[in-house]
Order: structure tokens, then C-alpha cells, then sequence
């Protein structure tokens, strides 16, 4: 076929390129798949290693319990958690019931407010204990109920420990006691002692109840706090530091109304 003629070549535009023929539709190159025997030697090796996985963490020796690491306890001692946690030593570390620890530590020891079971590969399972605080002491039979900022009863012990005031229910002939019942007088107790200041708090040997509304803490220096209800905890507290700061040697300090409190015997 013959060619553009000079006369069709003079009517393109100076400096204008030719046109370019349109590319073929669907001739790029095809991808090659993998070889058949390259896709089976790949599983076979995925399989291999899952089992070799399988077998380092249920099978071997190498990643088993061979120690129990115990930390935060005061009270209780070490041999006493451990026993209570019951780790099995020797089984496969994966295979450790680290929830189950932790509920086991729980319901025998009921000194332990929170516990944390932890896995430390290669061989150790950690045991991160924190214990209840007693705010409270209950007199029965010569011993004493230790009772922590929660209202928790967990342990009974023969000597009462030091810097923690002994409560003094003697709300029989108040209507509070048919009305709240003396669980919640007990609650009512336990938050007043811990809603005391700290430098006061020491010094504390008697949280009394009357009733829900009439609760005072009795000091050593035969000092006495009235405190009122529970309400308004913090700002009672908060107004008891600044009345004691003015007036030291004051020997009744009534804070059942924090914005108008009040000191005697000074």
C-alpha cells in the first residue's frame, strides 16, 4: 500500500509527531504458576515447623516449670502462697492455668486483695501478690477480725496490730440498727476510718457508733473526733487538719458539720 502523499505530508502541523499505531489489546506476558513440586515441598515444610512448634512448647523439656517466684507479700508468707497456688512444677509452661491460680490464691488466702500470675520463659511462673490492709479491727471471743477499707472481713488474728482502731458498736437502742441493720453500721465505720487524714489516722484507738449519723473516733491523748455520717468524708477531713493545726492542744474536735466546726476543752 502506497505511502502519504507529499501534499497529505504538507497538511501535518510543523513539528508534529506522527501518530503512533494502537497497541495490541491482551498481549502482555502471562504469570508462570509455581511448579507443583515447589507448592508440596513448601506445605510439607509449614507442616514441619507447626509441629516443631507444637512439640517445643507441649513436647521437650527445655520449656517446662522449674521455678515459682513469689513477691509482694508482708503477712503471708512465700511457702503459704505457693502451697495455696498449687503450680504444677514440671508441666509444660504454655500449659499453665494462670486463671486458675489466681482464683485458687483467692478463695484459700483471703489476706490477698489482688493477685497476678505471670509466665517467665523460659522456666518461671511469677506470683505478684498485694494484701489487704486492715482500716479496722472487730473484738471477738479475746481475738481480732481484721476488716480492710472495702468492708472485707479476711482474717482473724491474736494480737491486734498496731495503728489500727478497734470499732465500738453501741447502736442497740438507736433506730439506725433495725434500719441499716449492722453490716452497713460496719461499712459506715470502715469508711470513716479510712476517710481520716493520715497524721490523725495513726493516732486513732476506737471508731464508735452510736448510729448512721453519730460516729466519733476517739484519739490517743483522750481526744475525740465527732464525725457525724459518713457524708461529705473528704471535706470533713480536710476541716479536722485545718482545726487541728489551729488549735493543737484542743481536746474535742467536732467536724459532723465541716463548715462550721468547732473544738473544745482547749
Amino acid at each position: 500500500m502506497a505511502g502519504p502523499t507529499t501534499a497529505e505530508r504538507g497538511e501535518r502541523k510543523q513539528g508534529e509527531a506522527p501518530a503512533r499505531p494502537p497497541r495490541p489489546t491482551g498481549g502482555g506476558r502471562r504469570l508462570r504458576r509455581p511448579p507443583t513440586r515447589v507448592l508440596v515441598i513448601t506445605g510439607i515444610a509449614v507442616v514441619l515447623l507447626s509441629a516443631g512448634v507444637v512439640w517445643l512448647l507441649y513436647g521437650s523439656q527445655w520449656l517446662r516449670v522449674e521455678r515459682v517466684q513469689t513477691s509482694g507479700t508482708e503477712v503471708l508468707t512465700t511457702q503459704q502462697v505457693r502451697a495455696a497456688a498449687e503450680v504444677p512444677v514440671g508441666a509444660p509452661l504454655i500449659s499453665v492455668d494462670t486463671d486458675g491460680i489466681e482464683d485458687r490464691l483467692r478463695k484459700r488466702l483471703r489476706r490477698i486483695d489482688t493477685v497476678v500470675v505471670e509466665r517467665s520463659w523460659p522456666h518461671e511462673i511469677g506470683l505478684k501478690v498485694t494484701e489487704r490492709k486492715p482500716v479496722l479491727l472487730i473484738e471477738k471471743g479475746g481475738k481480732f477480725v481484721e476488716v480492710d477499707a472495702k468492708g472485707v472481713q479476711f482474717a482473724t488474728v491474736a494480737r491486734a496490730p498496731k495503728g489500727v482502731p478497734l470499732l465500738e458498736l453501741n447502736a442497740a437502742a438507736s433506730p439506725s440498727l433495725n434500719r441499716f441493720g449492722t453490716n452497713r453500721l460496719l461499712r459506715a465505720a470502715v469508711r470513716v476510718a479510712g476517710d481520716l487524714p493520715a497524721t490523725v489516722a495513726k493516732d486513732a484507738r476506737t471508731v464508735q457508733v452510736r448510729s448512721y449519723d453519730s460516729i466519733s473516733v476517739e484519739l490517743k491523748g483522750q481526744r475525740t473526733v465527732d464525725w457525724g455520717s459518713v457524708e461529705k468524708g473528704d471535706v470533713k477531713a480536710a476541716s479536722l487538719t485545718a482545726l487541728m493545726k489551729a488549735e493543737p492542744k484542743a481536746e474535742r474536735f467536732d467536724v459532723s458539720a465541716p463548715t462550721a466546726p468547732a473544738v473544745s476543752g482547749s
